[in-house]
C-alpha cells in the first residue's frame, strides 16, 4: 500500500509541476489542427489550421 501511496503523490507532483508551468508560461492551450477537424461529416472550426481539409472548408 505504502508503494501505491508514494507513486500517487510523485504523478501527483508531476502533475502540478505540469501545471505551474502552463499558468507561468503564459501562453494559451491550443489545439491541433488535426481530430475532429479531419472527419468527412463533422464540422469544426479550422481558422488557424494549414491542411488541405481545411483550407477546401475555410473556401465553401
Amino acid at each position: 500500500m505504502s508503494t501505491f501511496l508514494v507513486t500517487f503523490l510523485v504523478f501527483i507532483l508531476f502533475v502540478a509541476a505540469m501545471a505551474v508551468g502552463v499558468i507561468f508560461s503564459n501562453k494559451k492551450i491550443s489545439g491541433s489542427c488535426g481530430g475532429i477537424n479531419n472527419v468527412d461529416g463533422m464540422e469544426g472550426d479550422c481558422l488557424l489550421c494549414s491542411n488541405k481539409k481545411c483550407e477546401k472548408k475555410k473556401a465553401a
